[in-house]
């Protein structure tokens, strides 16, 4: 394919001939069976037969909600990245700490973005969004899909549980027209294993609305049918595009080969019962601290030395 010459295009001409080829890209990793198709079904319709003969056509339910289909004149160039902290179980210092990592791990010009019931002491270079009323544990993340956050752009979305190994460009870059999340780490002990896990995930602004708006609607009910957030996610929509594996990386499964913990911790504050003088693999972007430890509790060297 030629290079494209943008001088030549006005911007917006540009953003269309870059979307026209990345859904080439698309379309041949879809032929290739890398990745799902995005476009949603068309609503399956029923046919039944009236006592008169009357053949009635009619619509049935919808199927899963689909996320927006890309558009990239609708969507500003800029780019976020998105943490959440909530409650006490992290403080100020998990947010500041991944501002710092980001800042040493991109060359992408972008905006820091916290959505939080408690700014004090976060820096000051970040912008504070107020999570609202009511929403507790991992059921706050829907909200940050909502559009009520008022970004326009790219919104990179990561947890405070983890630690940037690399260059972390390619997860801006990466299928752009499509979302994108991790496939959650149960993959380690069930290789055809295709569910997500939340830590990381990329979208653009409105991409997403539909997840939260079902949710607003009735957050009790889905809070009793799901076990979590990302399982409630998986539910509402299926057409994500996952991360490669090899780029995000659980730090226990994945990285250390052992996995014991001191007897008698407190969850939230377990210890690993060794030490490990481990590190990630050269194209790991991203390692995980799902569950026990967070960064704040784990002694591995590279840990102590990257969570900074």
């Amino acid at each position: 394919m030629a290079k494209l010459e943008k001088e030549n295009l006005t911007k917006k001409e540009a953003k269309a001939e870059m979307a026209k080829r990345r859904q080439a890209k698309e379309e041949k990793a879809i032929r290739e069976g890398r990745i799902l198709p995005s476009a949603s079904k068309p609503p399956k319709e029923k046919t039944t037969t009236t006592k008169t003969g009357t053949t009635v056509k009619e619509v049935m339910k919808k199927e899963t909600p689909r996320a927006v289909p890309f558009d990239p004149t609708t969507v500003d160039d800029k780019k976020y990245i998105l943490c959440l902290k909530h409650g006490d179980k992290y403080d100020y210092e998990y947010v500041n700490r991944l501002y710092n990592m980001c800042k040493r791990h991109t060359k992408v010009d972008f905006e820091m973005v916290c959505l939080t019931d408690d700014a004090r002491n976060i820096h000051p270079d970040i912008k504070i969004l107020d999570l609202p009323p009511g929403l507790k544990g991992w059921w706050c993340k829907p909200y940050m899909f909502s559009n009520d956050l008022g970004l326009n752009g790219t919104i990179l979305y990561m947890d405070l549980d983890v630690v940037i190994a690399g260059n972390i460009d390619k997860l801006f870059d990466y299928m752009p027209e499509r979302w994108c999340i991790i496939r959650d780490f149960s993959r380690k002990m069930r290789p055809n294993w295709k569910r997500y896990n939340s830590s990381i995930i990329r979208f653009y602004s409105g991409q997403l609305n539909h997840i939260w708006e079902e949710f607003k609607q009735q957050p009790r009910q889905i809070m009793s049918r799901f076990w979590g957030d990302q399982d409630y996610i998986w539910d509402a929509d299926k057409t994500a595009c996952l991360w490669p594996d090899r780029w995000i990386l659980s730090w226990k499964w994945e990285v250390r080969e052992t996995v014991r913990f001191v007897p008698g911790g407190v969850r939230g504050k377990r210890k690993l019962d060794t030490i490990e003088d481990c590190v990630p693999p050269i194209d790991c972007m991203v390692a995980v601290f799902h569950g026990d430890p967070n960064p704040k509790y784990c002694d591995d060297p590279w840990v102590k030395e990257n969570w900074t």
